[in-house]
């Protein structure tokens, strides 16, 4: 079944104009709201020491890093089937709810040895996510151009990019600035690919799990972005 078949209301491109207004301008007031709780849950997560907490763990073993994304991938299925339900909206907002703290979480990871290394990366990562999601949000917008065809490159793309995560870990080499810079262009194009959907592809009523799937890709594109800045102040 696809994403499309939980909702209820017409599909996006089908509405009328005023509805398709605003179900994107629901979308977009959800995600800024998704953005918020997220630097709230990982300003939580730092604050308190269970992120330096966190790291002591995953510096323990390499294996211990497969488990988590073990664990965040299986949260996020979870989180994006809850948000996608049509069995009530509390369930939807259960979904991003869990997916923001699921994310805030695992990021606090490279947000922590950012913040270590030099406090002006988070910020130079956000400002250049920023600027980034407006470029692709413009682009996506002005152009009308349907890019739901690029779900299938993406998934293989994410397969890939997986397995060379995995490797990664458990061989112990650098993954380096080629393969952040690939992985900013794999999330741009996430985001670009996320945007499209909103104005083509969902049902007027699922505006939480579209602001989920947007928020997981500029989640993705920022997280990327960190890790590039890091390893260019780095030289590796």
């Amino acid at each position: 079944m696809s994403f499309m078949d939980a909702g209820t209301g017409q599909i996006v491109a089908n509405a009328a104009e005023s509805e398709r207004a605003a179900f994107i301008k629901r979308t977009y007031v959800h995600l800024a709201g998704a953005i918020a709780a997220y630097a709230i849950v990982v300003s939580f997560f730092i604050s308190t020491g269970i992120a330096n907490a966190f790291m002591g763990v995953l510096a323990g073993s390499s294996w211990m890093w497969l488990l988590v994304m073990g664990a965040y991938m299986g949260i996020s299925v979870l989180a994006d089937n809850w948000a996608r339900s049509g069995v009530s909206r509390e369930r939807q907002y259960m979904g991003l709810g869990l997916y923001i703290v699921a994310f805030g979480f695992i990021s606090t990871i490279p947000i922590a040895r950012a913040v270590m290394m030099d406090g002006n990366i988070v910020l130079h990562a956000a400002g250049i996510t920023a600027a980034l999601v407006a470029g692709l949000t413009f682009t996506a917008f002005s152009t009308n151009i349907n890019f739901s065809f690029m779900g299938r490159f993406l998934m293989i793309g994410g397969f890939v990019a997986m397995g060379i995560i995995v490797a990664g870990i458990i061989f112990g080499f650098s993954l380096g600035l080629w393969f952040m810079g690939a992985m900013i262009i794999f999330a741009a194009a996430s985001v670009l690919y996320s945007t499209s959907n909103i104005i083509h592809e969902y049902h007027t009523d699922q505006h939480v799990a579209a602001s989920l799937s947007l928020f997981s890709s500029v989640g993705l594109l920022f997280w990327y972005v960190i890790q590039f800045l890091m390893a260019f102040t780095s030289g590796d």
